[in-house]
């Protein structure tokens, strides 16, 4: 094998991005343009349906949808795909936290198969089998990695199902009549943030433990928080920082003893499969982003799928619907009593429990294992090189591995240089590659989140240190080319201060129009 300190980092890559001044598609609507004709209703569906509609279901007007042509709508979004940066198009390692892999392909196009891209999910149980039986073996699979005894995959992303997990704390100690004496959560501040804010949500308060001198989660600050208030511990762990907790079952038992139940966040899951799993931890409760850790389509922010898993104690209180195989067939059935209710609409996202569940079949149990150790070597390379670099440290566990990802600080050069970690990952954006800071607020200083999957090789990785190291050199020989960055793409700098102003928020084009008026943001 090839010495890793003889090994030399290729060269940057040049990066020069399409830049389109192309307007969103309402602007380009010409009326009486059509891309596709609608076929009319069918005789036996119009009888079916029952005519005439009711007059509340009927529109007064047609939607205001844009009017164009298959080829202009062609092209609009095509040049839209080539201003943007994106896991199939460059070295995605620096997202830190996400999880960016490789979606192998053939799940796409299982995913597009007639067969499920016109599933609806008001159909009755008896025409969906194959999926409810691909839900019931993917149910199946998050038991075995978790050690839990049943699973929900209600859930539309991360956060959702954390927002389940607290819901169904709740639920279980109002069961037990301690609802109003058990009122606070305690969690970490590298824990996901939407641990805290799931929390407060579900109308907790918020204990937060931050680190101690060596960046674990601090025992003593634990037990010193733990009370007969106490709900729940909701801990991430490895943690955002990369650092892997050891001692979590005394964290766990402590909170076990004062009546306090246990929630692991496991979106950080892609450097344990297979090694370690939440019941072995003593957690009543958990969860998996199975958008991240299983390979599939993050699709900015939805549609994901969460998969909440907990002990047989707490299954009563899971979401409904349940998922159910009675004479050999499969059912959704209402959930009991005790259950917490819907989350979300219907039983969960089909295309993307299809998806992860074919990546975890193409895998098998020794693949799965086989992707965190790529996983945690890769991480562990890329710090390896990226701490040669003057001016970039990994604080705390001074000398220690990390997991699948590393929180990285650049106080060191900002200091040198005045160029700070987001103007670095500005000029990033020049060479194709990018990344993520941290969550706020910022505990790590100039902080750089980067998590390299086991998707990348090598060869992948060196490029993006070569990347950092380059722009590093430029920051100390020309500070202003890395503050004026970035200078290859489409867009230059967002207005920041227009996301501190809610008066200037628009979600939608027509909340913008009647927002702003023509003028805008002009």
């Amino acid at each position: 094998m090839e010495n890793i300190a003889s090994h030399r980092t290729p060269p940057v890559r040049r990066f020069h991005q399409a830049r389109w001044d192309e307007p969103v598609i309402f602007e380009l609507s010409q009326p009486g343009e059509r891309g596709i004709l609608v076929p009319e209703v069918e005789p036996a569906i119009a009888q079916a349906a029952g005519q005439p509609l009711p007059a509340c279901m009927l529109r007064q007007q047609p939607p205001a949808l844009p009017e164009m042509s298959q080829n202009r709508v062609l092209r609009h979004y095509l040049r839209l795909s080539q201003e943007t940066l994106g896991a199939d198009l460059n070295v995605d390692v620096g997202q830190g936290t996400c999880t960016m892999k490789y979606n192998p392909k053939i799940n796409d196009q299982l995913a597009r198969q007639p067969g499920m891209s016109e599933l609806h999910p008001r159909q009755p149980d008896s025409t969906v089998q194959g999926m409810l039986e691909v839900m019931d073996k993917l149910e199946g699979v998050m038991r075995e990695v978790s050690g839990m005894d049943a699973v929900s995959l209600q859930a539309r992303g991360g956060s959702q199902a954390i927002f389940a997990n607290m819901s169904m704390v709740r639920a279980w100690h109002e069961s037990r009549g301690e609802a109003d004496q058990r009122d606070e959560v305690i969690t970490t501040i590298f824990s996901h943030p939407s641990d805290a804010a799931c929390a407060k949500l579900v109308g907790y308060k918020v204990i937060t433990i931050y680190p101690d001198v060596d960046g674990y989660p601090d025992l003593a600050a634990l037990k010193a928080a733990v009370s007969p208030r106490t709900a729940a511990l909701v801990i991430t762990n490895p943690e955002d920082t990369g650092i892997f907790n050891s001692r979590i079952r005394e964290f766990v038992d402590a909170v076990h003893a004062a009546g306090g139940l246990c929630v692991y966040d496991q979106a950080n899951a892609n450097g344990l499969l297979g090694i370690a799993r939440a019941r072995e931890a003593g957690f009543d409760l958990c969860h998996f982003n199975l958008h991240k850790t299983f390979a599939t389509p993050h699709a900015c922010g939805g549609p994901a799928v969460g998969a909440v898993c907990c002990t047989a104690e707490l299954a009563p209180f899971l979401p409904s619907p349940l998922l159910r195989q009675e004479d050999g067939r499969y059912r959704l059935v209402k959930g009991g009593a005790q259950s917490i209710g819907k989350i979300s609409s219907f039983a969960g996202t089909a295309s993307i429990m299809l998806r992860a569940y074919a990546w975890i079949m193409n895998l098998g149990g020794e693949g799965l294992r086989t992707v965190s150790e790529i996983a945690v070597l890769n991480n562990n390379y890329m710090m390896h090189e990226l701490l040669k670099i003057d001016g970039m440290a990994a604080p705390y566990a001074a000398g220690k591995r990390r997991i699948e990802q590393v929180r990285y600080s650049w106080s060191g050069l900002t200091e040198a240089t005045g160029v700070t970690s987001e103007e670095i990952g500005l000029r990033a954006a020049d060479f194709g590659v990018h990344y993520w800071t941290s969550h706020h607020p910022y505990v790590v200083p100039e902080p750089a989140t980067i998590e390299p999957t086991e998707s990348y090789s090598r060869a992948d990785l060196d490029e993006f240190i070569g990347v950092m190291r380059h722009i590093a050199g430029e920051a100390r020989s020309n500070p202003e080319v890395v503050k004026g960055a970035p200078h290859n793409c489409p867009v230059h700098r967002v207005q920041g201060e227009m996301l501190d102003d809610p008066e200037r928020w628009a979600i939608t084009w027509r909340a913008y129009q009647r927002k702003l008026g023509e003028r805008g943001l002009a």
